[in-house]
């Protein structure tokens, strides 16, 4: 077993050579859907997001207990992980897809580039599970609130009562002070537009006009965002009101006091899924990854690797995220279909009117 993993990134103009290659799992696997399965073992290679992290000792716990070899494969958003296995249909240059969000789950379903697989993992009986949306071949594995949060120093430094809901961040009292990110760019900046319509409906492009006239700044990247413009004692930025996420504050608490906090108002819940690519040639290897990733190894290291919620109630959470990192009690949601529908539009008329 390998000692430190190794994370492969790749382009989309690698896509093409790698699906002529071969396919993940090698050319001795046996083949997607034979007359029997063989036990899980070989290669399983994991195509993800570029934000994707586990412990080392995590997948060298499941490698050895199970005989598999984890491998990552990472490239860019959920956005660009969605376009990736859409592109290399019937050839995927991985067995699994971990990161799909809500925001292109039904797209990926209805290109029918999954294997559909009903994991019997005890995850799946937890009420968490059970309160995001299902979807063929799609696996909920976590979830997170994408919130507006705020620098708590900045306003009691001058004095100003902080916003609360969204309506109130287009008053004039928090004009210049606003940074969010480009929904066509960022995985928040799409989900904050999605909250904005299913709070504005016909009416969110009204709300965004406000918004831009006052002033709000859009970012590229919620990095961008939050590490530069953020005004947080940590990053020194000069806007105190910034998109991020629900989990984002605890990291913010200096010397055991907290410096942000999240707008619970304002927030979209995101889930990201993960399923096993039609095409793989390890099938029974996939499904055991799948299981892994509900196993309370993996949910329980979530919350510390990337800062997101575990769908099984047995694991753990980090403390401080019970007092400082609370998820909405009604975030903002959208079915899935509705967003597959009206996405590409939405980005497009959000760019004529806050961009252009």
């Amino acid at each position: 077993m390998r000692a430190q993993r190794a994370f492969t990134a790749i382009t989309a103009l690698s896509l093409t050579a790698l699906a002529a290659g071969c396919s993940a799992a090698g050319p001795d696997a046996p083949a997607s859907g034979g007359p029997s399965e063989a036990p899980a073992s070989g290669v399983v290679t994991v195509l993800t997001h570029d934000s994707f992290y586990l412990p080392d000792e995590v997948v060298a716990a499941f490698e050895d207990s199970s005989g598999i070899d984890v491998e990552f494969v990472t490239t860019g958003d959920g956005g660009s992980l969605a376009n990736q296995i859409i592109l290399t249909k019937g050839a995927p240059i991985a067995d699994v897809v971990y990161g799909i969000d809500n925001t292109f789950a039904s797209r990926v379903v209805e290109e029918g580039v999954l294997v559909e697989y009903v994991s019997d993992a005890p995850a799946t009986g937890s009420a968490a599970y059970a309160s995001v949306p299902s979807l063929p071949g799609l696996t909920p594995v976590d979830y997170s609130d994408v919130c507006i949060n705020i620098d708590l120093t900045w306003f009691e430094a001058h004095d100003v009562e902080p916003p609360v809901t969204l309506e109130d961040l287009a008053e004039p009292q928090y004009k210049d002070l606003l940074v969010v990110t480009n929904p066509a760019t960022s995985s928040p900046g799409l989900a904050f537009l999605l909250a904005t319509v299913a709070a504005f409906g016909d009416d969110w492009s009204e709300y965004w006009e406000a918004l831009r006239a006052n002033g709000v700044r859009v970012a590229g990247s919620w990095s961008d965002a939050y590490y530069v413009d953020f005004s947080a004692p940590n990053y020194g930025g000069d806007r105190p009101i910034v998109l991020s996420y629900a989990s984002s504050p605890p990291s913010e608490v200096i010397d055991g006091v907290p410096t942000s906090a999240a707008l619970l108002d304002t927030c979209f819940r995101q889930v990201e899924y993960t399923g096993i690519l039609a095409g793989t040639r390890n099938e029974a290897g996939a499904k055991a990854v799948i299981d892994w990733l509900l196993s309370d190894d993996v949910q329980s290291a979530l919350p510390y690797a990337m800062y997101v919620y575990p769908v099984s109630d047995t694991a753990t959470i980090p403390d401080e995220w019970l007092e400082h990192a609370p998820l909405a009690d009604s975030p903002w949601q959208l079915p899935p279909a509705q967003i597959e529908e009206q996405r590409e539009r939405l980005i497009l008329d959000w760019t004529a009117l806050v961009l252009d």
